[in-house]
């Protein structure tokens, strides 16, 4: 049984893979029947009723017909599970506790349907397929939960890195580093430090694991012929994450948005938040089995590919863009805790989305042999300042090249008068062409 300090750890620590919260029993008690389920196909864990989600403790009161409720429910999972229902007092409030192990005879089912632990959430499968995929794959161990008993994690920890971890995840800095790792599943049941953690927090993982880097490179041209940039980032995968960023802001082109007197506003050629997804993607789901080969990003006259180790799993191949499972949950749920991952199966739809915002080609992907996202850039891209407006006018012709002046003035609440003399000053500094007629004719942006 979880003691009071122990609650509060786990509280302190927030959701992931092995922990969830509940503010109070749902009206619908079979929801938290499908967290059950998903704990018991996954590595087991702890439902909290009583904590909400800004990670305080609040309280719950389950009188006698609410457990009988949800006792009921939960025995209605087949085949039959084992588990722990109990209230801990915490400062005066009472934390209801749902204790779930790992279960022994996968896979579980409630009402026809199973449910996987993947991250932070809990995802539904109906498909006889579906569900056979993945528990083929839960007969072998996750690389990230794989135990490294020659390394002592607390002795390698990056201290900076676990500083800014600790900040983005909202976590209690004065708890002990141990416990907050503890109450992370870091380590095993044998205190022993896990893949993931390492990859996660050790100051050189890729020491333990040569492969686990990002490799950057700038090509001149369109081909691989010549190099002009070649870095390798190391460290913590976090740190890895970051750098990447870093080095491609430093490559990639950017104009300023400017509105009134307040400050500038980057607009990149290609907006960062995609490459934030892919990067965190490949971090996350990357395939750390395969030794022959690093993430990499190669930027090109033309496009910026980010190639990811390792073909997608069969289940998220039938689904692609809509369903999404981690080779690595431990990690996938540690960047989760720093709201890096929002949803399940969201990143491809966001990505593709801020592409089109921003009036460029769709990302395209490749899932033969090892995943690559290719991102097309502009032709060309110039360091200057837009206002407002003059990026409006810019964004909207890319959407729809054909519109006339006065439909450009309807979609962006100014009139023709307006439209012009922005175009007018866009023409000027080559930034805009208009072939054809007026009425026929299309925008062609040079940017």
């Amino acid at each position: 049984m979880l003691s009071a300090e122990d609650i509060q750890d786990l509280v302190n620590g927030g959701e992931g893979y092995n922990v969830d919260f509940k503010r109070s029993v749902p009206s619908k008690v079979r929801e938290l029947t499908e967290e059950v389920c998903s704990f018991l196909n996954a590595a087991g864990g702890y439902l909290l009723i009583g904590v909400n989600d800004n990670n305080e403790i609040v309280g719950a009161e389950i009188d006698n017909s609410k457990r009988s409720a949800i006792q009921g429910s939960i025995g209605e999972i087949s085949p039959m599970c084992h588990y722990n229902m109990y209230d801990v007092d915490v400062d005066g409030k009472k934390v209801w506790v749902i204790e779930i192990p790992s279960g022994k005879n996968k896979p579980y089912f409630f009402s026809g349907c199973t449910f996987l632990r993947e991250g932070a959430n809990s995802q539904k499968l109906t498909n006889v397929e579906e569900i056979r995929e993945v528990f083929q794959r839960h007969e072998r161990i996750y690389f990230d939960a794989i135990p490294l008993p020659k390394i002592n994690l607390i002795e390698q920890l990056d201290k900076e890195n676990f500083y800014e971890f600790k900040r983005e995840a909202h976590i209690v800095s004065e708890v002990d580093d141990y416990q907050i790792l503890d109450s992370m599943r870091v380590f095993d049941d044998n205190d022993v430090v896990k893949s993931g953690g390492v990859l996660f927090f050790a100051k050189h993982p890729e020491n333990v694991f040569f492969h686990a880097v990002v490799r950057c490179v700038l090509f001149k041209g369109t081909d691989k012929v010549y190099i002009l940039d070649d870095k390798t980032f190391g460290g913590p995968l976090l740190q890895q994450y970051n750098k990447a960023i870093e080095w491609l802001k430093g490559k990639l082109q950017v104009a300023y948005e400017i509105e009134g007197t307040g400050p500038r506003r980057e607009v990149w050629e290609i907006p960062l938040e995609v490459f934030k997804e892919a990067i965190i993607n490949a971090l996350a789901h990357r395939d750390y089995d395969e030794q022959g080969a690093s993430i990499t990003i190669e930027m090109f006259d033309d496009r910026v590919e980010i190639t990811n180790p390792g073909t997608l799993l069969p289940i998220v191949a039938k689904n692609f863009g809509r369903k999404s499972l981690s080779r690595n949950p431990l990690i996938f749920g540690l960047f989760t805790r720093m709201h890096l991952v929002e949803h399940i199966g969201s990143g491809i739809p966001r990505m593709h989305k801020a592409m089109l915002d921003a009036g460029l080609s769709e990302p395209v992907y490749e899932t033969d042999g090892m995943f690559t996202v290719t991102l097309r850039r502009p032709v060309s891209y110039k360091n200057i300042e837009l206002t407002n407006l003059q990026l409006k006018v810019i964004q909207t012709v890319k959407k729809n090249p054909s519109l006339t002046m006065e439909q450009i003035g309807e979609n962006i609440g100014i009139g023709r008068t307006s439209v012009y003399k922005i175009v007018k000053s866009l023409k000027k500094i080559g930034m805009l062409e208009h072939k054809g007629r007026k009425s026929d004719g299309e925008w062609i942006v040079k940017i």
